[in-house]
């Protein structure tokens, strides 16, 4: 018996894209047509947005919490959230959790590090770039990161929230993070790029980019999916 997923979603395209994976590489690791159970919830994206804009993570945290609450009644063993930005308010939220979590930006640092990357390249959010989540987990792992330019974050930015969230993935759009992705190789010196918002990796793949790629989503769905058939170390946040 493999153990039951909970997905908390927050933005719905990469919330779609983790339960995807999740289902579709369950066979590799359990038969034709097999996976573990999965369950998801998720509040509106403008809610989580209001909590954001006002810089309230513990309103965040809340409702994760409330996520969390909703899959733990449904009988989910542990959780997962498919949204790096709202990581922010992880350590808010877990200590009243009641389920174990994995972390996302832990799961890439695990695969980093697996792959031998020194020097990463971070693109996301501005609250994914610009706060504290990814440096404080990457130097714990001891990676370096590296985050685009002013200009380039707000670019970044717009295009997640005005485009990729809307399922909106356009060749204009792949060039420019392709072009970004390209300076942090040749001035920064970065070995890797982090798509650390759940929905890059739906516009930028392994075939396009200047870099390897650490996809966030995918990364934390598959080890969501092997802790669930118990192939994974453990990773989860104690109860």
């Amino acid at each position: 018996m493999s153990q039951h997923i909970g997905i908390v979603a927050c933005s719905a395209e990469g919330a779609a894209l983790c339960y995807r994976t999740i289902c579709a590489e369950g066979t590799e690791l359990m038969g034709p047509h097999a996976h573990p159970e999965v369950s998801m919830h998720t509040h509106p994206l403008a809610l989580y947005m209001e909590r954001i804009h006002a810089d309230d993570w513990q309103g965040v945290a809340d409702f994760m919490l409330s996520s969390a609450e909703k899959l733990a009644g449904c009988g989910a063993d542990f959780l997962i959230c498919p949204d790096n930005t709202i990581h922010r308010a992880f350590d808010l939220m877990t200590p009243h959790s009641p389920l174990p979590w994995l972390h996302i930006v832990e799961e890439v640092g695990y695969e980093a590090v697996r792959r031998k990357f020194r020097r990463l390249a971070v693109l996301g959010t501005s609250y994914t770039m610009e706060g504290p989540v990814y440096p404080a987990k990457l130097e714990a792992a001891g990676l370096e990161q590296r985050v685009p330019n002013p200009a380039e974050r707000e670019q970044i930015n717009g295009i997640i929230f005005d485009e990729l969230v809307y399922g909106r993935f356009s060749s204009a759009a792949r060039d420019y993070f392709n072009a970004v992705i390209r300076r942090l190789q040749r001035e920064e010196g970065c070995e890797a790029v982090v798509l650390g918002c759940t929905e890059i990796p739906l516009l930028v793949t392994p075939e396009s980019s200047p870099l390897p790629v650490l996809d966030s989503t995918r990364i934390l769905a598959r080890a969501a999916l092997k802790r669930a058939v118990g192939s994974q170390r453990s990773a989860a946040v104690p109860d």
